[in-house]
């Protein structure tokens, strides 16, 4: 992707001229509301399982690292390298699991906040303030997030697929995402009922994998992937010279598998390695890794040779 603002881009108007009135966008500030109040009842005990926990955890994986790291951002947004067509549709299943729009909106958006990183046109720039890009972009109409004219330019390739297509139409990406819910509930109760347990015990066990293995899952989940958009263009060290803000922070780098070593990754944002150094554990990039021995990965884009001639020395990082 270009990494200059193009000046005839009519999505690239400057908002100027526009009245500044906050207007809510109910489409994902409700839900959003609802996920994290469902995630809070993780505090309450009744809702509490083991099983839910061990849920919580292998989520993060499945759903936040291959579906939103590897599914996407490196493959579908970047094209960091290539799968079979079912595998690709699989990790876009996944991502869609965690609720953070369909594949089609996600790639879009991110496609264009490399294009224009940081400057006034970015869906998400935390310039504006650390809340806006952290969530206010999300639940604030601003035109530079307005889907439409963003798929058209920015990924018109997806748009045009049958399949993701299809995850379009009536919002079938997020009744696949409330599908994981109700599949954590059926299973709990069913299993609960199946021990022997009463109505009350598998109502609770069925409840308790939903709050845990997915609302609580979903919030992390979401709060992971917004501090890349917020956190690392503020704060961490800066390998490369790059015109944004980016920066790799060590916090985000270990929380979200590797997508935290984000200045690494704007300067080289087809690479499929985000880490370039033992210091910045990839675990999505391991990941890629394992699939490649299975056969699953080909045509694997690796870090410019060139990027670590152009790195700073560790004790200029700020």
């Amino acid at each position: 992707m270009p990494d200059q603002l193009v000046v005839d881009d009519p999505v690239c108007a400057s908002d100027s001229a526009e009245r500044r009135v906050w207007r809510i966008k109910s489409r994902y500030a409700m839900p959003i509301l609802f996920v994290h109040l469902v995630a809070l009842l993780a505090f309450v005990p009744w809702f509490f399982s083991w099983t839910g926990v061990i849920l919580f955890v292998l989520g993060l994986y499945v759903f936040g690292t291959l579906g939103i790291n590897l599914g996407y951002h490196r493959l579908l947004t970047h094209r960091a390298f290539s799968c079979p067509r079912w595998f690709e549709h699989t990790l876009a299943i996944l991502g869609a699991c965690c609720a953070e729009e369909s594949p089609t909106v996600w790639v879009a958006w991110h496609r264009r906040h490399h294009h224009v990183a940081d400057q006034e046109p970015d869906p998400h720039s935390p310039l504006k303030s650390f809340l806006w890009g952290h969530i206010g972009w999300l639940v604030i109409k601003s035109r530079h997030s307005d889907a439409g004219p963003l798929i058209e330019r920015y990924a018109a390739e997806l748009a045009s697929d049958p399949f993701y297509g299809w995850l379009e139409v009536s919002d079938k990406w997020l009744r696949v995402a409330l599908l994981t819910w109700v599949i954590y509930f059926a299973f709990g109760f069913a299993a609960a009922i199946i021990g022997g347990g009463a109505t009350s015990d598998a109502i609770q066990f069925g409840s308790s994998l939903v709050v845990w293995g997915a609302a609580a899952r979903t919030v992390l989940v979401w709060h992971g992937s917004w501090s890349i958009n917020s956190v690392t263009h503020l704060w961490g060290y800066r390998n490369y010279e790059t015109p944004d803000n980016s920066r790799n922070n060590i916090l985000i780098g270990l929380l979200t598998s590797g997508e935290g070593w984000h200045n690494n990754h704007h300067a080289d944002p087809r690479s499929a390695k985000h880490g370039h150094s033992w210091r910045e554990p990839d675990v999505s990039w391991l990941t890629i890794r394992v699939l490649m021995m299975l056969g699953l990965a080909r045509d694997v884009a690796l870090p410019s040779p060139h990027l670590l001639a152009a790195s700073k020395p560790r004790d200029a990082r700020t």
